[in-house]
């Protein structure tokens, strides 16, 4: 599972600062499993040698978008408990960071207007979350039983 400790969220917090609130501005987005260079900020491009690995939808479809829960305990945004983010993995590689990105946007591109969140990825708490593997083979099954905003 995927557990958020701190997070990457410049363009997001410039969004919700005028015209809403977090869940409003992802409500309905998709996680990203990435490799490659982490970039600075979840405003950046990037790096043309990263790979989607994962794109995570409801249930795995492809399509549905991911949503949180209505309320935020002690300030703490979570996925929604019912759904199933889950993924069929689109590449091999070893996943560095992942980016949750409102619907429409692939996280691929630099933008300071699109709200999402980037996280680091690994195997340690030296990551802003914690897998079991980051390896990541084409095909593997994915999911996501836990993922926090705070």
């Amino acid at each position: 599972g995927l557990t958020t400790a701190k997070t990457h969220v410049a363009s997001l917090l410039a969004k919700i600062g005028v015209t809403g609130s977090v869940k409003s501005a992802l409500d309905d987005g998709f996680l990203y499993y990435f490799s490659g260079p982490v970039p600075a900020s979840a405003d950046d491009a990037i790096d043309g040698s990263c790979v989607m690995l994962a794109k995570f939808t409801e249930s795995g479809d492809g399509s549905t978008g991911l949503t949180f829960k209505t309320t935020a305990t002690d300030g703490v945004l979570a996925k929604t408990v019912a759904e199933a983010w889950q993924s069929t993995a689109a590449a091999t590689g070893t996943a560095t960071f992942a980016r949750f990105c409102a619907a429409g946007n692939d996280g691929t591109g630099a933008s300071t207007t699109d709200p999402r969140i980037q996280n680091t990825l690994g195997t340690t708490s030296a990551a802003d979350a914690q897998l079991t593997s980051v390896a990541i083979t084409a095909s593997d099954a994915l999911s996501v039983d836990i993922y926090q905003v705070n």
